[in-house]
């Protein structure tokens, strides 16, 4: 048993062992006390990698109808970049409007009005420019 109980205050960090060094409890208090002071900061520690983890998962919500569209307008809007880059810039247009139009959805689904801005005033762009093609 003593042999366990030195093996635990070994591993205790240096400030716990501080903290208690010139108590003038006994040893099972001490340790006991000791051991307390541990469990807190483990638990602290604990809790600031669990934020930690937290903050690197992806925000973005998954297996949503938003989801598919926001796979569905980044896909349109590659597509409309490479048509108008190969010389087809009404089809491109339409292309990347479609998918301005559906950022704009997804930018509302989720809140971010960075997303629907972005989203809108390119979208406009684009649309301002075929609607003087066509007319």
């Amino acid at each position: 048993m003593s042999e366990s109980m030195n093996n635990i205050e070994e591993n205790l960090s240096t400030e716990v062992q501080e903290q208690f060094s010139g108590s003038t409890m006994g040893k099972g208090a001490k340790l006991a006390m000791e051991l307390n002071a541990e469990r807190k900061r483990l638990k602290q520690e604990m809790e600031e990698l669990q934020l930690e983890v937290e903050d690197l998962k992806p925000s973005t919500p998954t297996g949503t109808i938003d989801e598919n569209i926001k796979w569905m307008a980044t896909i349109f809007a590659v597509i409309g970049v490479f048509v108008m880059s190969a010389g087809f810039n009404t089809e491109g247009q339409i292309a990347y409007a479609i998918s301005a139009c559906a950022w704009v959805y997804v930018g509302h689904c989720w809140n971010d009005k960075a997303i629907m801005i972005g989203s809108a005033i390119t979208g406009t762009s684009v649309m301002m420019n075929l609607v003087e093609k066509l007319i």
